[in-house]
Order: C-alpha cells, then sequence, then structure tokens
C-alpha cells in the first residue's frame, strides 16, 4: 500500500517579488521620514541663524543637510551612508568644541565683555537712566502677547504707539480708544489691574525706547497706568564712537579694548567682546602674577599625574602578582574585596574621604589619631599627600584588574622553561612576566596619565583646590591642577575670564597631546616583545 505524497505547491515568483517591493516600499518610507525630521530641524535652524546674520553656520547647516539627502537618497553611496553620522557628530562634539575654544582664547570674551558693542551701549544707556523734570505723563495701558509685556501708549498730542523692551516705540492705526486713551490693540491681551499687580515688578522694570536711538530716552512707569520720560546721563555720539557723562562732562573713548574708557584709564561697564589675537597668551606668560601660579599648578600637574599613576600600578601589580598565586586560598573573595573602592562613584567617595579628613570632625582624626587636630586639607603639603593617598585609593582596583588579565594571558610554559634553565622568581618576573606585561599595559598606563592630569572631580570635591593662594593674580590654590584652575578662572567668582580660561585650555590641550605622541611612541618598542 503506497501513500501518494502531495505535491508541494511552489510559490510563484511573483510573490517574492510583491514582498520584495512591499519591504523596500516599507524602508523607503522610513528613511523619508526621519530625512524629513532632520531636514525640519535643519529648516528651523536655518531660520534661527539667518535673523542673526551668522552666514558660516548658515552656509555649514545648509551643506550638511544637502550632504545628508543626497547621500540617503542615493544608491551607490552604501560606505558614507555609515560614515556621515559619525563624521559629523565627531564635527559637532569634538572638532567645533576645540575650534571655539580657541578661537574664544583669542578674545576678550568674559564678565563685561560677552555681546555685540551695540548690546553694551544699550545697556549703558539704560542702566544709567534718569527721569526727566518736566516729562509730560503718557497715558499707559500694558498689553501682552505670548508672555510678552508691552507698552500701548497714548502721547499728550493722542497719538497711539506701542513697543516693549526689545522693540521701540511704533506707530498703531487700529487700536481701541476710550476717554481719548488707547486700551487695546487687535493681538494684544489688556492686563486689568490684579494682573498688573501680580507682575508689577516686571512692568516696574520694563524700559521702552521712544525711538531707535537710545539718546531720546525711554519710558517707564511706576504705577502701570501712566508713564513718563527717562533719558540717560550718558550720551552716545555713533560718529565719534564716545560716551560722555553729561553730569561730569568727563568723555569716555572706544580705544579699542573693548570698552568706553576715560582717559584716565577707567572704564564704563558692560563693555563688548573684540579680538585680541594673542594677548591671553601674552598675560599667561608675562604677567608674574598668572605666570607663577601657572607654573606651579603646571609643576604641581605633572607630578600629580606621574603619582597617581606610578602608586596605584605599583600597588595593582603587586596585589595582582600576589593574588594570582594558586597557592593561596579564598583569592577570589580577596579579588572581589579589592574592586569594592572602584564600585562607587568617585566624586562620591571623595566626598565621603573629605568628611573623612575634615580636621575637625574627621574620622581619621578624632578616632584614628585620638582626636589630633591635623589639617589634611588646609595645610598646602598635607592637602596634596591626601590627594595622593585618596586617588590611590580609587585608582588601585582597575590596575588590580587590568595587571591580573595581563599576567593570566602570558603562558605557563616560558615561566617553567625559564624555571628549568635555573631562573630565579625575581629574574623570572624581572626579565619574562614584565616586559610581556607592560605591552598592553603601557597604553593603558599612557590614558591612565592623561585621565588623572585631567581629574577634575577629585581635586574639586577633596579640596577644591585649595589652600587659596591670595598673592595670586588668578583664582588658584595649592592643590589645583591645570584643569580646576581653568574652572575656577572661566567660573568661580565676580570675575569670569573665558578668553584667558580658553588660553589655559588650549596649553592644556597640546601638553596632553605632546605628552600622549611621545609616550606611544616610546611605547613602540615594546611591540618588539611580541
Amino acid at each position: 500500500m503506497s501513500i501518494e505524497t502531495p505535491a508541494r505547491t511552489k510559490r510563484p515568483s511573483s510573490d517574492r517579488k510583491i514582498g520584495s517591493t512591499a519591504t523596500g516600499t516599507k524602508v523607503l518610507l522610513v528613511k523619508i521620514a526621519a530625512l524629513a525630521i532632520v531636514d525640519a530641524i535643519s529648516l528651523y535652524a536655518l531660520f534661527i541663524v539667518f535673523a542673526q546674520r551668522d552666514w558660516v553656520v548658515f552656509g555649514a547647516i545648509l551643506l550638511v543637510t544637502i550632504v545628508v539627502n543626497v547621500v540617503y537618497f542615493s544608491k551607490r553611496m552604501l560606505p558614507a551612508k555609515y560614515l556621515v553620522p559619525g563624521v559629523i557628530f565627531l564635527v559637532v562634539f569634538q572638532v567645533f568644541i576645540i575650534g571655539y575654544t580657541a578661537y574664544i582664547a583669542f578674545t576678550n570674551y568674559g564678565t563685561g565683555h560677552n555681546s555685540t558693542k551695540q548690546d553694551a551701549v544699550a545697556a549703558l544707556i539704560g542702566s544709567s537712566q534718569e527721569r526727566v523734570e518736566d516729562s509730560p505723563a503718557y497715558g499707559l495701558t500694558v498689553v501682552e502677547s505670548l508672555g510678552t509685556y508691552s507698552f500701548l501708549v497714548t502721547d499728550p498730542d493722542g497719538d497711539v504707539s506701542i513697543g516693549n523692551e526689545n522693540s521701540p516705540l511704533a506707530a498703531v492705526d487700529n487700536a481701541t480708544i476710550e476717554g481719548g486713551k488707547a486700551v487695546g490693540v487687535p493681538g494684544y491681551n489688556t492686563l486689568n489691574f490684579s494682573q498688573i499687580v501680580a507682575a508689577q515688578q516686571t512692568i516696574a522694570a520694563l524700559a521702552v525706547q521712544i525711538s531707535d536711538d537710545p539718546n531720546d530716552g525711554s519710558l517707564r512707569t511706576p504705577d502701570g497706568s501712566s508713564a513718563f520720560v527717562y533719558r540717560s546721563n550718558l550720551l552716545y555720539d555713533e560718529s565719534a564712537g564716545t560716551m560722555t557723562n553729561t553730569n561730569t562732562g568727563v568723555v569716555y573713548s572706544d580705544t579699542g579694548v573693548g570698552a568706553f574708557t576715560a582717559s584716565d584709564g577707567t572704564e564704563l561697564r558692560p563693555g563688548w567682546k573684540i579680538e585680541i589675537g594673542f594677548a591671553n597668551f601674552a598675560r599667561a606668560f608675562g604677567d608674574e602674577s598668572i605666570r607663577g601660579p601657572l607654573f606651579s599648578v603646571a609643576l604641581w600637574t605633572f607630578a600629580f599625574a606621574f603619582l597617581s599613576v606610578a602608586t596605584t600600578f605599583l600597588l595593582g601589580l603587586f596585589l595582582a602578582v600576589v593574588f594570582n598565586d594558586r597557592r593561596m586560598r579564598g583569592r577570589k573573595v580577596y579579588r572581589v574585596m579589592m574592586i569594592l573602592p572602584y564600585a562607587f562613584p568617585a566624586f562620591l567617595s571623595a566626598l565621603v574621604w573629605a568628611g573623612m579628613l575634615n580636621r575637625d570632625f574627621g574620622f581619621v582624626n578624632q578616632v584614628l589619631f585620638g582626636g589630633a587636630d591635623i589639617p589634611w586639607l588646609t595645610n598646602e603639603w598635607l592637602a596634596k599627600v591626601s590627594i595622593i593617598l585618596v586617588n590611590l585609593w580609587l585608582g588601585f582596583p582597575y590596575m588590580f584588574l587590568v595587571c591580573t588579565g595581563a599576567l593570566q594571558s602570558i603562558p605557563e610554559e616560558l615561566q617553567e622553561a625559564a624555571t628549568m634553565d635555573g631562573a630565579k622568581p625575581w629574574a623570572v618576573f624581572r626579565f619574562i612576566k614584565m616586559p610581556l606585561l607592560l605591552v598592553s599595559i603601557a597604553p593603558l598606563l599612557i590614558s591612565s596619565f592623561a585621565f588623572n592630569f585631567n581629574n577634575f572631580n577629585l581635586i574639586y570635591m577633596l579640596t577644591n583646590g585649595g589652600p587659596r593662594d591670595v598673592a595670586a593674580g588668578v583664582n588658584v590654590g595649592a592643590t589645583d591642577i591645570l584643569i580646576s584652575m581653568v574652572y575656577k578662572v572661566a567660573f568661580v567668582g565676580a570675575g569670569r575670564d573665558y578668553g584667558l580660561a580658553s588660553a589655559f585650555s588650549i596649553i592644556i590641550f597640546v601638553l596632553v597631546g605632546v605628552i600622549a605622541a611621545v609616550s606611544f611612541r616610546a611605547t613602540k618598542s615594546l611591540e618588539e616583545l611580541n
């Protein structure tokens, strides 16, 4: 008896083509949707940059958008489809940041010099305004649109105009008039008394320019129902580039330093940002109050990075050798205990150690030294020792792990052969294990040096760079490294000098780059052992 097997039905090739076409259509729709989002974001950015008249950025965004569309709609540029995203992120988050930092290093950008000359003139005139004694009262209605308050003004002649802190008064011909005063205008919401009271501080601080010329003064209101003319005691002459104090008669001129300066050197602040060439680098190396602290901080930075790498590597290597011996019992438990410091966030560990080393109530002084008064973090040299010890506690587990892995990767046959030839354990370690270990560990030591060269978290959390050097021309302390000094110059204190901080950053970038290049070149000799 035979059983007939039913014949398999073959799918027509047309079905496969239809399925392939459907899949291709879905992929195409997803691609179009993704590119539509990218193009929408680019278009929005182009409108913003166009309004700011920044043509370099405008051209860069437009070029990138065109390249992305061409690459992803093309069927031939397969490698570019994978390379373009990475290149864009590299340029945006690495090349641009380095380039912009270098640009800022050649400017006076900082406190009092963070905008344009036009903005500085407006700020100076706005901050020195006084009410005109014989100013007539202007009828005022406070209106709001999209969260922005504006003044709807009716002057003594009955003319109506509207303006806000960003736009001077402009004539209005479609306002609603009641009792000879404009009380509303299309597109704006008129504020009632309770709304004015709720926002009285913001409204009282508003100054609306009467015209495009800031010397004409502005309108301000004491009560939200009437406005008066305020004029500055500083008179700006655009053609001469001067600012004159009408009360004292002192003339402040644009001398090319980014601020209006009097003949005795007095400057009006705020100023504006300008390109100053290598002046920041000249200050860093030419001004004794900056050069001295810079060299001492640089020396300590190198010492800190070298000692951190040396101590953590030696302790980690010693523990790796000890716990790599199979004769030791409980090796797994000891290894877990050794990497516990590595399991906690470094900045939290630094904060814990800062509390433990506190001079008055720290665990170290109160418990270990019986209530001794040891200034671990406030004495210049003890603070440096404390930083090295804390960093040793934080860093040795990493070196222990990598040294353990490197030792376990060395073939045991080499050690056995050397032992049979009569080599002692120390000779085996020195002439066989250590050179082979350095082949894999040397790049990690270089990267660890670079990391500690910029180990901002430890310094900031443990000592904040202190104790402070009061004689220095910049905000710097005895335990500051270069990166923490840059942070203080840029972001700490009343006078923030982004230009000088950027110059320091470029110096750090060059130093780390040179050190890395020299170190990697030196490690090439170890490759012969492979």
